[in-house]
């Protein structure tokens, strides 16, 4: 029973991060679920709750603000929680050219995706490291590994994600932390209607990912303490492939899979 444990899941109440809140709990692991719509916040800590003996704190804050993840761990610090694991799984994207989109609209995806997990992990980094003890989980995407047309901000950021995970995991090897990449493909969730995504090739034609399954293999990976973890055979078959191709020809190919089903349909 690790009742006295907490672990923290931002973007707890939707996809990916629900499912990695749901089987926290039912390791008896207490919750801290980070997301902006209270009325969501409230239904999940009611329901798991309910179901396990824990106790399931909420803060409502909406990450792609600038002061939001500094809020998080100033809450954090007045309740005196202790974090044994992390998880920052709040992502967003946008659709469609780089020269179209809306720019104001990529920059808070930057402060989402890159800024307010860097700020989560310095903090529950520094105090695991301190006792020795911690597990960290940081959401990419198989798309931090190719560029991707279409999502061109998306893409960068979560190659950040990858990367950086990577390279702290490599600083603390000596040390009993862990951090973990989990890079699932296309997930049925509620990413592609956020991101206005509905029209594109890989959504419209492409085959998603149950998001219970891509928790269960990130969970998994993370309680066995290894880097990083590729979802489904598909996708790990997509980015071997990838890995072999020359960059120009790797982007090209992703960028047929997100193109809008309509282009070239009347040229």
């Amino acid at each position: 029973m690790n009742t006295n444990k907490f672990a923290l899941v931002t973007g707890g109440t939707h996809g990916i991060g629900l499912e990695l809140a749901k089987l926290l709990a039912a390791d008896h692991y207490n919750l801290v679920i980070v997301a902006r719509n209270k009325q969501e916040l409230d239904e999940v800590s009611k329901a798991l709750s309910d179901l396990h003996p824990i106790e399931v704190i909420t803060i409502e804050k909406d990450l792609s603000d600038r002061d939001a993840p500094h809020q998080v761990v100033e809450a954090l610090q007045a309740k005196g929680i202790v974090l044994d694991i992390l998880v920052n799984n709040a992502g967003q994207g946008v659709y469609g050219e780089f020269v179209d989109t809306e720019l104001d609209r990529e920059l808070a995806i930057v402060q989402l995706n890159i800024n307010a997990c860097v700020i989560l992990t310095k903090y529950a980094l520094k105090e695991m490291v301190a006792r020795n003890s911690g597990k960290i989980l940081n959401v990419s995407s198989i798309a931090g590994k190719v560029p991707g047309p279409y999502q061109a901000v998306y893409h960068g950021t979560k190659a950040f994600v990858h990367f950086f995970s990577e390279a702290i995991r490599n600083e603390i090897k000596e040390t009993g932390v862990t951090v973990t990449s989990l890079l699932p493909g296309a997930t049925d969730t509620d990413f592609f209607n956020k991101a206005d995504m509905e029209e594109s090739k890989i959504v419209q034609e492409g085959d998603l990912a149950d998001p219970a399954d891509v928790a269960k293999d990130g969970y998994n990976a993370l309680m066995e303490g290894k880097d990083k973890v590729i979802s489904g055979f598909k996708n790990k078959v997509k980015i071997a492939m990838s890995n072999m191709m020359p960059d120009s020809l790797a982007t090209d190919n992703m960028g047929k899979q997100q193109e809008p089903v309509t282009k070239g349909q009347n040229n």
